[in-house]
């Protein structure tokens, strides 16, 4: 494991280290906030730009949540680094979306089954058409028996991930929708095509704030009672991974 990431964007403190899992929501400081609320004994492993890393454990196993910035580039960028300079095994991006269909509704739990998307970085990978990003499959069943399991209501499907927050095309989020996708966001292809390219795990699990469906948004304290039903869903299925990599190094 590298003390420091070749851009330089990390670089861990003395003593510290990311867990084989990391969850990544987009804003550092909901990074800190989640190292506050749901992890024991956190310290801080980054700081590097404000993009505040914490390692704690949950339920006895180590857990990491990481920034991750907005959009593809800046996840990427992460991602890339923990998955081949840091020794991480799983990262799982927790965020929130816009609903595109009616059936999806706000406070819903999406866990994104693959990703479509209007960037151009798919095409840069060297194979011959264009690679479809996909979940781990591991992480997803996990996923979705945890959510079932604490009775968090989820749909499983495919999510589409935009460069646009606010696309010039004004007729997109109907496209989109008729080609079955439930919501849209902004960073869960790009988790999927690094986790893919480095042979390591991804799943993005998010929350639905608002609908572009029928315009209804979650107030702020609707919001943070949504997000703990995601978070609650991110860390049993880290601590599950945790367990069944424990188990094959035995």
């Amino acid at each position: 494991m590298q003390k420091e990431s070749p851009s330089a964007c990390i670089k861990l403190k003395e003593g510290t280290r990311p867990a084989k899992v990391v969850l990544m929501p987009g804003d550092p400081l909901r990074a800190k906030t989640i190292a506050n609320r749901y992890l024991e004994d956190a310290v801080l492993f980054n700081d590097v730009r404000n993009m505040f890393g914490f390692t704690g454990s949950y339920k006895g196993r180590e857990v990491s949540v990481m920034g991750s910035g907005m959009g593809m580039p800046s996840f990427t960028l992460y991602a890339y680094e923990l998955f081949n300079f840091f020794d991480v095994e799983a990262i799982i991006r927790v965020g929130s979306c816009g609903s595109l269909r009616s059936e999806v509704r706000v406070r819903d739990v999406v866990i994104a089954m693959s990703a479509s998307t209007n960037s151009s970085m798919p095409a840069c990978y060297p194979i011959q058409g264009t690679i479809a990003p996909t979940a781990s499959f591991d992480l997803l069943e996990s996923a979705v028996a945890s959510a079932r399991g604490i009775g968090v209501n989820v749909k499983v499907g495919p999510v589409f991930t935009s460069d646009f927050f606010y696309n010039p095309d004004p007729e997109i989020n109907k496209k989109t929708m008729n080609y079955g996708h439930l919501c849209v966001e902004m960073e869960t292809a790009g988790l999927y095509l690094t986790a893919m390219n480095a042979g390591k795990r991804g799943l993005s699990i998010l929350t639905v704030s608002d609908s572009l469906v029928t315009g209804e948004a979650l107030s702020v304290e609707d919001r943070q009672e949504s997000f703990d039903e995601m978070m609650k869903v991110a860390l049993e299925t880290a601590i599950q991974f945790q367990d069944s990599i424990s188990g094959s190094d035995r």
